[in-house]
C-alpha cells in the first residue's frame, strides 16, 4: 500500500531538516537567492505581459485611426481589471508599496498569497490598455509577497520575514532596471528597513541575482538605458538648482493632487460609475496628449535623445511641433494632467503604481526647465542631462527617496559621471518638498491613520502594540450604591489597590483608591453608614481602547500614574498598567531587533 501523499507533512519534514542541518545565516542566504530569482522572473513576466497586451491592441491598427481609440481602450482595460479584482481576487490590491508598508507595520510582514500574482495580472490589463500608471509598484508587491510567503512557509521569525519582504522588493526593482544598488537603496529608503550587515548581505544577494537574471534574458534591452550622457559642466550648476526647486514643487503638486483626485473618486459609491468616469477621463487626456498613454518610458527616451518636439507627434498639436513655445505649452499640459490621468486610472479601478509616472514627470520637468531657458535666453545647453536630473529630483520629492533617485539614475546611465548634478538636484528637490510635506506619497495614507512604521524603532515598537491586548480585568468592581462594608470585603479578595465603581449599565462612575480610605477600614461603626459613591473619585486621566500606544505612553508620562482606566463611550473595560506595558514593550523590542 502506498502512503497517501501529504504536502503539509512533507513541508514540515523539510522545515525540520532545515532547522537541524542548515544554520540560520546560511539559510537566509539561500532563501534570498531564491527570492531574487523569483522576483526577477516576476518582473520579466509582467513586462512581457504588458508588452503582449499592448502589441495585441496596436499591431493591426492604423496609427492615425488609433488616436480615436484612445477614448475607449483605457476604459476597457480598467473594466477588465475591475472585474478581475472584484469577482476573482475579492481583495484590495491597489497602492502596492503602501500595502507593503502596512503589512510590515500592522500585519507582522504577512502578505496574502494571491498578491504573488494578482497585481501582475491586474496591472497587465490596466497598463496594456493604456492606463497612465506604472508597473513597478505591482512588481514590488509581487516580489515582496514572494519573500513574505516563502519566509512564512519555512517558519521564519518576524524580523526575517521582513527581511525577505525587502529582498523581494530589492530584486523586483533591480530586475526591472538592471540596477542592483537602486533596488537595495529603494528597500532601505522607502520600505524603511534597518541598515545593518545582517540585512545588507541578503539584500545584495537578491538584487544581484535579479539583475543577472534580467541581463541574461534581456541583455541591454531593459526599460531605460542611456549611454550617451553629455559631460557635466560646472557652469550649469545653477540650472540643476532650478530643476531641483521646480521638481520639488512639482512633486508637492503630484502628491497633493493624487491624494485629492483619488479621494474624489472614492466618493463615488457605484464601482461602475467610477470605472466609467475614470476610463473616460483617461481616454480624453490620452487623446489630447498621447504621451500619457501607459508608463511613458518611450517619452522619456524621446526627451533624452533631444527630440522633445516629437512628443507632439500623433496629437492635435503635431502641426506646431517646430514652434518651441507650443512645445513648452504642451509639455506643461502633460505635466499638469499626468496627475489627473494617473489618479483617474487608479481611482476608476485600474491597478498600477506611481514609480513610472514619477520618472516620466521628472524627465519632462527637467526638459521643460532647460527648454524654457534655451528658448528665452538662447543658452544652447544640451537638454538630456537635465531630463535625467529631473527624474532624480522627482523621485526625491514624490517618494522622499533622494538616494534611490541618485543611484537609479546613475546606474541606468552606465556610470557616475552625472553624480554631482544628480546629488544637487535630488537634495534641493527633497529640501523643497520637506518644507511643505513631511510624508512621501507612499507613507502619507498610513501616516494619516497612525499605521506607519518608521526608522524610529521606539515608535515602530509602540505602533505594533495594541491597547486591547493589554487590558487587565482582574480588578474587583464595586457598585455606586454599595457600602463601606462591601468595599472592605472587596479589599480582602483583591490584590489591587484600585477599585472601579460601575453602575448596572456598565458605565464607569468613578474609582476608589485604597490609600485614600485606609483609616476608615478600622472604624466598623461606619461600615453601613458610608456609601461607596461618597468615597469614589472620577479619574483625571483615562484612555480608550482605540487609542494608539503612543497616546498611552504619553498619558503615562504626563499623568505619572501606574494604572489608567480604559473607557469606551463611558463604559468601563478594564485598566492598563505601566508595568505590563513596559514588559510587553521589551518583548516586542526583542521581536523587532535585527541584531
Amino acid at each position: 500500500m502506498f502512503r497517501k501523499y501529504n504536502p503539509k507533512r512533507l513541508l514540515n519534514r523539510l522545515v525540520a531538516w532545515r532547522i537541524a542541518k542548515v544554520s540560520e545565516k546560511n539559510f537566509l542566504y539561500i532563501l534570498s537567492l531564491v527570492v531574487g530569482l523569483l522576483s526577477g522572473l516576476a518582473a520579466l513576466i509582467l513586462k512581457r505581459s504588458i508588452h503582449f497586451v499592448a502589441e495585441g491592441l496596436t499591431s493591426y491598427i492604423d496609427l492615425e485611426g488609433f488616436r480615436y481609440l484612445y477614448l475607449f481602450f483605457p476604459m476597457f482595460g480598467i473594466f477588465l481589471t475591475v472585474l478581475f479584482i472584484r469577482y476573482f481576487i475579492k481583495d484590495d490590491i491597489g497602492h502596492g508599496v503602501s500595502k507593503i508598508l502596512y503589512a510590515i507595520s500592522k500585519k507582522s510582514s504577512k502578505l496574502k498569497p494571491h498578491k504573488m500574482y494578482s497585481s501582475m495580472v491586474a496591472s497587465s490589463l490596466t497598463i496594456g490598455f493604456g492606463g497612465s500608471v506604472g508597473s513597478e509598484a505591482p512588481i514590488v508587491l509581487t516580489g515582496a509577497s514572494i519573500g513574505s510567503n516563502l519566509a512564512r512557509i519555512f517558519k521564519l521569525r518576524y524580523k526575517y520575514i521582513t527581511l525577505m519582504v525587502g529582498c523581494g522588493a530589492a530584486g523586483a526593482i533591480a530586475g526591472i532596471f538592471n540596477a542592483p544598488m537602486a533596488g537595495i537603496v529603494f528597500t532601505l529608503e522607502v520600505l524603511m528597513l534597518d541598515l545593518n550587515m545582517a540585512f545588507l548581505i541578503p539584500l545584495l544577494i537578491s538584487a544581484v541575482t535579479a539583475t543577472v537574471l534580467a541581463y541574461f534574458f534581456m541583455g541591454e534591452g531593459v526599460l531605460l538605458k542611456f549611454v550617451q550622457v553629455a559631460p557635466f559642466e560646472i557652469n550649469t550648476i545653477w540650472i540643476f538648482l532650478l530643476v531641483g526647486v521646480f521638481t520639488g514643487f512639482l512633486g508637492l503638486y503630484f502628491t497633493r493632487g493624487t491624494m485629492y483626485f483619488e479621494s474624489r473618486f472614492k466618493g463615488i459609491n457605484s464601482w461602475f460609475i467610477r470605472m466609467l468616469a475614470g476610463g473616460f477621463i483617461v481616454g480624453v487626456l490620452i487623446f489630447l496628449f498621447p504621451p500619457l498613454w501607459g508608463e511613458g518610458y518611450d517619452s522619456i527616451i524621446t526627451v533624452f535623445n533631444n527630440h522633445g518636439h516629437e512628443l507632439l507627434d500623433s496629437s492635435l498639436f503635431a502641426p506646431w511641433k517646430d514652434n518651441p513655445y507650443i512645445v513648452l505649452l504642451v509639455v506643461a499640459g502633460i505635466l499638469i494632467f499626468k496627475v489627473l490621468a494617473m489618479s483617474a486610472t487608479t481611482g476608476g479601478g485600474g491597478n498600477g503604481g506611481i514609480f513610472a509616472p514619477t520618472l516620466f514627470s521628472g524627465a519632462l520637468a527637467g526638459y521643460f526647465v532647460i527648454k524654457l531657458l534655451n528658448t528665452l535666453f538662447g543658452l544652447n545647453v544640451v537638454e538630456n542631462n537635465f531630463a535625467l536630473a529631473g527624474m532624480a529630483g522627482m523621485m526625491a520629492a514624490v517618494m522622499h527617496a533622494p538616494l534611490t533617485g541618485i543611484f537609479l539614475t546613475a546606474e541606468i546611465t552606465g556610470g557616475y559621471g552625472m553624480f554631482i548634478p544628480l546629488l544637487i538636484t535630488s537634495t534641493v528637490a527633497y529640501v523643497t518638498i520637506m518644507a511643505f510635506e513631511p510624508h512621501s506619497i507612499y507613507t502619507k495614507r498610513l501616516a494619516d491613520t497612525g499605521e506607519l512604521i518608521t526608522h524610529n524603532k521606539d515608535k515602530a515598537v509602540l505602533r505594533s502594540m495594541e491597547v486591547k491586548k493589554l487590558i487587565e480585568n482582574d480588578f474587583v468592581i464595586l457598585s455606586p450604591d454599595g457600602t463601606l462594608r462591601d468595599l472592605v470585603k472587596a479589599i480582602s479578595k483583591s490584590n489591587r489597590n484600585l477599585f472601579p465603581v460601575v453602575d448596572k449599565e456598565g458605565y464607569l462612575k468613578g474609582m476608589v483608591k485604597l490609600s485614600k480610605i485606609k483609616s476608615l477600614i478600622f472604624e466598623p461603626e461606619l461600615y453601613d453608614k458610608v456609601k461607596v459613591k461618597d468615597l469614589m473619585f472620577m479619574p483625571e486621566f483615562y484612555i480608550s481602547s482605540q487609542d494608539s500606544m503612543e497616546t498611552v505612553a504619553e498619558k503615562f508620562e504626563t499623568s505619572n500614574r501606574y494604572n489608567l482606566a480604559v473607557i469606551d463611550e463611558g463604559k468601563y473595560l478594564g485598566f492598563i498598567s505601566r508595568a505590563l506595558v513596559f514588559s510587553n514593550y521589551r518583548k516586542t523590542l526583542e521581536y523587532f531587533s535585527h541584531d
